[in-house]
């Protein structure tokens, strides 16, 4: 059997795996998910036995085709025709957009690297069609590069499986993935760090990976070894991050220390801050140090009822380390 349908294998892997092993025929799906990335004979061969901490990536082309051109000026509806125009998105783009597609990559590849039941329902999901170009622009002042980050990883003896919109660092191994490629990064003690890319979006690089995986389910069946099912808790709470935030602000005095008082009483402090502009056009953008993600999700809400704001603030996390 050979898929390239991501929905089809998130909502019903498991039952698909086990109608092949019942029948003694090949399942394979590599076109599903990164395009050209071979992260799952990786996972599947290389790394079947290796204790893995996380499994974090670029998996959707389609995202980060228009975010880099948003980065270069062009708006968001620009972009997105933009990309249809090459074939990197579908007419119909929702699913890419609103992170479902990588949202449905990353339960199959928790599956695949954790041995753990992850539903598609376990995932939690944002897209990236909030984003506001300014927010891109205002980023490169900090060194920092927006990307649709699908990540998978323990935590505390459960698994946190998610999809965001994330600033990185320009010293990030994922900053410098361009266009329509994917890249995924596997973090294991035994192996320290692996990075692989590769085009992701695209009618040609899914055609190649489609016809490799029929070759492969041609060959003799002689059952898949798929490892040990750890079945972990799944539990998404309790997160951390750094978080660029956006403000368009009333333009007078203290205003910053106002906000800085109120991201404090939630445990969160500022690494850097920038100002720009005058009157109706003054901004406040932010970039904070690490802190608790429920904190300062209270502590924004309580920054928009201060009175400085003219607009609601916006946020994104932040991420500088691999």
């Amino acid at each position: 059997m050979v898929t390239a349908n991501k929905q089809l294998i998130a909502h019903s892997g498991e039952e698909l795996t086990r109608i092949a092993a019942k029948h003694e025929v090949h399942f394979r799906y590599e076109a599903a998910i990164a395009g050209t990335v071979p992260i799952i004979p990786i996972l599947r061969g290389h790394l079947l036995v290796t204790h893995i901490d996380r499994v974090m990536g670029i998996v959707n082309g389609t995202t980060n085709f228009v975010l880099e051109a948003m980065a270069e000026g062009l708006t968001f509806e620009a972009a997105l025709i933009r990309a249809q125009e090459l074939g990197f998105a579908e007419p119909d783009p929702t699913e890419d957009i609103n992170g479902e597609d990588a949202a449905a990559k990353m339960a199959i590849l928790s599956r695949l690297a954790f041995g753990s039941a992850v539903q598609f329902g376990d995932v939690d999901f944002e897209g990236i069609e909030n984003v506001d170009p300014d927010d891109l622009r205002y980023a490169k002042e900090f060194g920092l590069a927006l990307k649709l980050l699908g990540t998978a990883e323990r935590r505390d003896g459960s698994l946190s499986v998610r999809v965001f919109p994330c600033f990185v660092s320009d010293q990030h191994p994922l900053a410098g993935v361009r266009g329509p490629f994917n890249a995924v990064t596997i973090d294991a003690p035994a192996v320290q760090q692996i990075t692989m890319s590769g085009p992701g979006a695209g009618a040609r690089a899914t055609a190649s990976i489609v016809l490799n995986d029929v070759v492969a389910a041609s060959s003799p069946y002689h059952g898949d070894y798929l490892g040990a099912a750890e079945n972990l808790v799944i539990d998404n709470s309790g997160q951390r991050s750094c978080f660029y935030i956006h403000l368009v602000v009333a333009d007078k005095p203290g205003v910053l220390s106002k906000v800085a008082d109120h991201l404090a009483q939630h445990g969160v402090s500022i690494e850097s801050a920038v100002q720009r502009g005058l009157g109706d056009q003054a901004r406040l953008v932010l970039v904070t140090h690490e802190c608790n993600e429920d904190g300062f999700w209270e502590a924004l809400l309580d920054i928009a009822k201060l009175g400085v704001t003219r607009s609601d603030p916006r946020a994104i996390r932040v991420r500088e380390q691999a």
